[in-house]
């Protein structure tokens, strides 16, 4: 079972991503870029060597940021 991704729980397959570089679309204009720390049962995330991506109205804004903390409740979609 534990080879199968199909078959594995959501926590589970972002367990796996610990370390990884991952995708993060927020709800709203926000999406970051960076390498999965850590996470909670509410997957909230910590993200290190961090790259913001913020449409305004100005156009794309790009943001670095050496780590963050991300509120499970506005994350969209996760992607590795």
């Amino acid at each position: 079972m534990a080879n199968n991704p199909s078959q594995l729980l959501p926590s589970e397959l972002i367990d796996r991503c610990i370390g990884s570089k991952i995708w993060v679309i927020m709800k709203g204009d926000k999406e970051l870029v960076g390498t999965l720390k850590g996470f909670d049962v509410y997957v909230n995330m910590v993200l290190e060597d961090v790259t913001e991506y913020e449409i305004t109205a100005e156009g794309r804004r790009v943001t670095k940021l050496d780590q963050i903390l991300l509120n499970g409740n506005n994350i969209a979609i996760i992607n590795r």
